[in-house]
């Protein structure tokens, strides 16, 4: 399969701060991959530099078969941004701002036409295209923002949080959309906080940590190194201890042996949350 996506012993220092260290990371065409890291871990910096916003200070990036540092015009044809602050024009309406994205792309006048004419019905906010963008709903806006980064027919779009602050309903909405999207063939690199929502719908995950990348599998493959299986035991000094096993039959035979002191026990599927803590000593949002 091809690599939408490839780096090799990237690095990017900002004086002594190694922000990335050695990065080698391929993202496969067609797939949703996910990014996750605690803040601070280099994502954001990973992605400036896929994005061609910052010039690594050594390694090999490429981005849709072209190299961000001497083809970053090339690049930026290949891809669309959505970052998760919305940079939408409030004054204007859905289709005003996606017009004005459509010229930020050079497209023609009757081209610009077509495209946002068929966004705005794939993105089904048609009959929603002159309201301004302050009516809209949370999930809509996000739509609108997705659309006008697809207006030049990207093949890789970047999604930075895509659901934060969305209540869950349309949180699962938006996934729905995110997973027609990757099926009509875009490829989708995602980065959130929100351990489900990566769970849900990425093919494969990535978890950086210290500017390195620590762990990289389907969501399955990375539950499985860590133990499919974890024991919760609550403690009498009010402490919760996991423990970790392959199977199910594992952890009922080490419950069995537990002492008094474990006054609550809870056997359940392990996830990925346990698989960023166990990686990284942290909760996705720390700092």
């Amino acid at each position: 399969m091809i690599d939408c996506i490839y780096t090799e012993n990237l690095c990017k220092e900002y004086g002594s701060v190694k922000a990335i260290n050695n990065l080698n990371l391929s993202v496969r065409k067609g797939e949703i991959f996910g990014f996750l890291g605690p803040n601070g871990a280099g994502k954001t910096t990973t992605i400036r530099v896929l994005t061609t916003l910052t010039r690594p200070t050594s390694g090999r990036v490429s981005v849709g078969g072209y190299d961000v540092v001497t083809e970053p015009a090339k690049v930026k044809k290949e891809i669309g941004v959505v970052q998760q602050h919305l940079s939408l024009d409030r004054d204007l309406t859905a289709l005003e701002n996606m017009e004005f994205h459509a010229r930020i792309q050079h497209l023609s006048s009757s081209e610009r036409k077509k495209r946002i004419a068929e966004l705005l019905e794939y993105i089904e906010l048609a009959d929603c295209a002159n309201q301004l963008i302050d009516a809209l709903s949370g999930g809509m806006k996000k739509k609108v923002a997705i659309a006008c980064s697809l207006l030049h027919a990207p093949k890789l779009l970047f999604l930075d949080e895509p659901t934060v602050g969305l209540d869950a309903q349309t949180r699962r909405r938006l996934w729905d959309f995110v997973r027609r999207l990757n099926k009509d063939g875009t490829t989708i690199f995602l980065t959130t906080h929100y351990i489900e929502e990566a769970e849900v719908l990425c093919d494969r995950v990535g978890i950086m940590h210290h500017g390195q990348l620590i762990a990289v599998d389907t969501p399955t493959g990375l539950r499985e190194k860590v133990g499919s299986t974890v024991v919760e035991i609550l403690t009498d000094n009010k402490e919760t201890h996991y423990q970790f096993f392959a199977n199910r039959e594992a952890a009922n035979d080490y419950v069995k042996g537990l002492s008094s002191e474990a006054k609550t026990v809870i056997i359940r599927e392990s996830n990925l949350e346990d698989v960023f803590i166990e990686q990284t000593g942290e909760k996705v949002g720390d700092q």
